[in-house]
């Protein structure tokens, strides 16, 4: 793919797989969810009272203009990379043992006290509203979606196409029928495709029992949320704290860092935690991105302000969705980690069908 296509494809990713404005129909006057007025609720949207609003279409468009500027930093990513070869995830983990696998992207698969919970999951080709256009897997699953265990428990953190994806839930509603969780309105979106979807909704602060003694708390994040043009904001979006036996999980699927309020409270609400999974990837340009995606320093400065003693990165190396390279943020972690002493065992960036064993 030459640099020009290359670009616009990074650009509708803005605009596509970032909920953008290419999408029309019925989400245009969409209302997904109805409830009373509350601190981050207005009756009709959503808002975080300490983030800032998603930039507006006319950032967007700066962005498009400058990426095709003489001297633009685009990095061209390789359209199919192999994945490695790995042991497959078992078909349950019991007690108190944690093991995580990386999908490919945002996709993890979490076993422990003989649950399989799927966070974030997607199979498509696409990270995109459309089948023929936006942004494209660089990287296949690092499952293949038949050779999956059982899956009891599927957490959703948000609406946007490279972490709601209708066409995975629709499969996994066939195959597996399993429990949906995810923040509010969000339930909706998934019924308009999937009828039969086990999805359940859940505002900040409410805590689901997922049974063996493992509880999942949705916790704010500084992120926001679209399907298309007419529908900002109109769904929720969260973090997951997940509350097992083995210890406490903090999952972050995007967010912006801020002055780091949202982690420091989530480690005075739900802590201590034994692991963080905090994404690192998607971040350029800063001047775009910074406001609701991290960068690996970012990731760092969270994973202090948690106390996990532990960390895995996502949201990297599958979907181009800005403008730094395939490996700039594996190379952006390990300088991070190194000025901050950790060790690399202790922040590790699973490729795709790469398991951790705790």
């Amino acid at each position: 793919m030459n640099l020009t296509r290359r670009r616009f494809f990074i650009s509708f990713a803005a605009l596509a797989a970032a909920g953008g404005a290419f999408m029309t129909g019925w989400s245009a006057l969409a209302r997904y969810y109805d409830g009373p007025v509350s601190d981050h609720f207005d009756g009709t949207q959503f808002f975080d009272q300490y983030g800032t609003p998603p930039k507006a279409l006319s950032s967007v468009l700066k962005w498009m203009i400058e990426s095709k500027l003489p001297g633009n930093s685009v990095a061209v990513w390789p359209t199919n990379v192999a994945n490695g070869t790995f042991a497959p995830p078992p078909p349950r983990v019991d007690g108190d043992a944690l093991r995580v696998t990386a999908i490919g992207h945002a996709s993890m698969l979490i076993q422990t006290a003989g649950l399989n919970i799927l966070i974030d999951p997607v199979w498509s080709q696409r990270a995109s509203p459309f089948t023929f256009a936006g942004p494209k897997r660089a990287r296949a699953p690092g499952i293949a979606f038949d050779a999956l265990p059982k899956i009891d428990i599927v957490l959703v953190t948000h609406n946007h196409y490279d972490h709601l994806d209708i066409a995975t839930l629709k499969l996994l509603a066939d195959k597996h029928n399993p429990r949906v969780v995810t923040p509010l309105g969000n339930d909706t979106i998934m019924r308009a495709d999937v009828p039969a979807i086990r999805a359940e909704a859940y505002d900040w602060g409410d805590r689901v029992d997922l049974g063996n003694g493992v509880s999942a708390a949705l916790h704010p994040s500084r992120h926001w949320s679209a399907r298309g043009i007419g529908d900002r904001n109109k769904a929720l979006w969260a973090a997951f704290a997940l509350k097992t036996p083995g210890g406490s999980i903090y999952h972050v699927g995007d967010s912006g860092y801020g002055d780091g309020h949202h982690f420091r409270t989530a480690r005075e609400k739900y802590g201590p935690f034994r692991l963080a999974i905090l994404p690192v990837g998607a971040y350029e340009p800063r001047w775009f991105m910074k406001d609701q995606h991290m960068n690996p320093d970012d990731a760092v400065k969270t994973l202090a302000d948690l106390g996990a003693p532990r960390a895995i990165g996502h949201h990297f190396g599958t979907f181009q969705l800005t403008d730094e390279a395939i490996d700039a943020p594996r190379m952006a972690l390990t300088a991070a980690c190194k000025a901050a002493s950790i060790s690399e065992n202790d922040f590790r960036m699973l490729l795709p069908g790469e398991g951790w064993e705790l």
